[in-house]
């Protein structure tokens, strides 16, 4: 996986999908900071969720941006977007990659070192940690502290994903402990104060 130093952003989906998204998302990946756009629906049919994937797939191959999905390993080779991200709970990765091939398959490791080493024997090609800061998109149940990031990066040259609360008050913390990416949601689409474009452009 290729490193942009720019494109250290990696873009969750909210969870629902409303009609100015499209526009939004078209905006937000002009600003050319993002490396991955990642699907996370949890509610719909199947259909619907190929509807709004096909749609997302597109602009992100407008703007040469990674197209995963988030835990569901079948809508990822339907859609054959680029790759999906596993939690702990979810398909393991050697199933994945028997269903997937050679796509990004990303592994959610909490604050674990041992989760690390897991992902790493079973060549994830990114381990996500945290969460750094409390989030509004998902429950706090794993805490994670910037140490982390050096004490993985020890250990193995797979690229972290930061993830958890991130906003344009505690990214560079982040990036400065060499997190290569920091997973970002709630403070792009569910931002009281600024419109999606208008927060993106305060990660620089």
């Amino acid at each position: 996986m290729r490193i942009n130093k720019k494109k250290f952003i990696y873009l969750i989906s909210p969870t629902k999908i409303s009609k100015s998204f499209y526009t939004d998302l078209n905006k937000i990946l002009k600003q050319k900071k993002v490396s991955f756009f990642q699907l996370r629906l949890k509610k719909g049919s199947l259909k619907k969720k190929l509807i709004i994937g096909k749609k997302i797939k597109r602009i992100c191959e407008k703007f040469k941006v990674k197209f995963l999905i988030n835990d569901d390993v079948i809508l990822a080779k339907k859609l054959n977007a680029d790759g999906c991200h596993l939690g702990q709970k979810d398909m393991n990765i050697t199933k994945a990659r028997k269903l997937i091939g050679d796509k990004i398959i990303g592994i959610t490791c909490h604050n674990s070192i041992k989760l690390t080493k897991v992902a790493v024997k079973n060549r994830s090609d990114y381990i996500a940690l945290g969460a750094f800061h409390h989030s509004k998109t998902k429950k706090t149940k794993f805490k994670a502290h910037s140490d982390l990031i050096r004490k993985v990066k020890k250990i193995t040259k797979i690229p972290v994903v930061a993830i958890g609360g991130i906003n344009s008050d505690n990214y560079k913390k982040l990036l400065l402990n060499k997190a290569n990416f920091l997973a970002i949601s709630g403070y792009i689409w569910n931002n009281k104060n600024l419109k999606p474009l208008e927060a993106i452009k305060k990660l620089k």
